[in-house]
């Protein structure tokens, strides 16, 4: 009989929350998503010690100063993981803009711009990079012109359905709505309440955007995060996609089972046309979404809190270098 996995495949392209190779290798993910807390991850593994030892030395070399050095090996870093993971892998790969650019459009754009310039100058198509910012209001205005120069933006640390709309108005490309993230800001506040996994507010939540989008007629392509188990990513079966990390993907690949398609089977009526989101609008109603406001400045605390380890570590063996 099929794995989940296997049928799992049939109705959502499969993608690898992960820049561990071997991961990717064995699982077979049709794309691949990284995130500076899973590019440290992969870094302290040691996987990429011989890539990181000659990205330092051309980043010393060409740059002056410690910082400036810093700086130019992270995004040669994030390029060249992003490289072996799409030799891996047939379809795209998300490489994140840094957190701590979320809240200025200018300097997302820029940023943007320079990782696509390091993957085109090491051949590899934009047609398969996703450039991952979180969306922020600042966020999203960055990607709405990316995406016009034809630079597809993969939107994440999505919390809320706000988020999620403004995303599909200004025609990002795709859209990574958080599940097992909002499952624990729910179970922080009610910690006794218990939730099937069909029933969870995550779930809940990516369901309700994703027909959203299919009545609205938005071509956004909506990707199901941050799953805590298994019950979370078959009650989304039928998701444009699912990143997926590798200790759930060897769980559905270990379990046989009955997929059934959840989402893309009903039909999707048109909806009424609504006017874009302002940017009062949107600020308002994420105000008034305490668990989205929460998460968001919370994740995104998180991937710099990452970022700054690994740019630590780079600096450490920089120094080292040059002593």
């Amino acid at each position: 009989m099929p794995t989940l996995l296997q049928q799992l495949k049939q109705y959502s392209v499969v993608v690898a929350d992960t820049g561990d190779l071997d991961a990717i290798a064995r699982f077979a993910p049709e794309d691949a998503t990284t995130n500076p807390s899973l590019i440290l991850k992969a870094v302290q593994s040691g996987q990429y010690d011989r890539l990181l030892e000659q990205i330092l030395q051309e980043s010393i070399h060409e740059r002056a100063g410690i910082d400036a050095a810093v700086d130019d090996a992270c995004d040669r870093l994030v390029v060249a993981m992003g490289q072996k993971i799409l030799a891996l892998v047939p379809g795209r790969v998300s490489t994140e803009v840094n957190a701590r650019l979320s809240f200025d459009t200018d300097a997302s754009i820029a940023k943007a711009r320079q990782l696509i310039a390091l993957y085109e100058q090491a051949g590899v198509s934009r047609d398969r990079v996703l450039i991952k910012l979180a969306a922020t209001w600042e966020g999203i205005r960055a990607a709405e012109v990316l995406e016009r120069e034809g630079i597809a933006c993969n939107l994440t640390l999505i919390f809320s359905f706000a988020q999620a709309r403004a995303c599909a108005e200004a025609g990002v490309w795709l859209i990574s709505p958080f599940v097992g993230r909002i499952l624990d800001w729910y179970r922080r506040d009610q910690p006794d309440k218990a939730y099937a996994p069909a029933q969870e507010p995550g779930v809940l939540s990516v369901q309700r955007i994703y027909r959203y989008f299919r009545q609205q007629g938005y071509p956004t392509v909506v990707m199901g995060a941050s799953f805590r188990n298994c019950g979370e990513i078959l009650a989304l079966a039928g998701c444009d996609r699912l990143t997926i990390s590798p200790a759930l993907l060897d769980e559905l690949a270990s379990a046989e089972g009955a997929v059934e398609p959840v989402l893309g089977t009903e039909p999707s009526p048109a909806g009424e046309p609504v006017e874009p989101l302002s940017e009062a609008q949107f600020r308002w109603q994420m105000n008034e979404d305490a668990m989205a406001t929460e998460k968001l400045a919370e994740g995104i605390r998180g991937f710099e809190a990452d970022q700054l380890k690994l740019e630590a570590l780079l600096s450490e063996r920089i120094r080292g270098g040059r002593s």
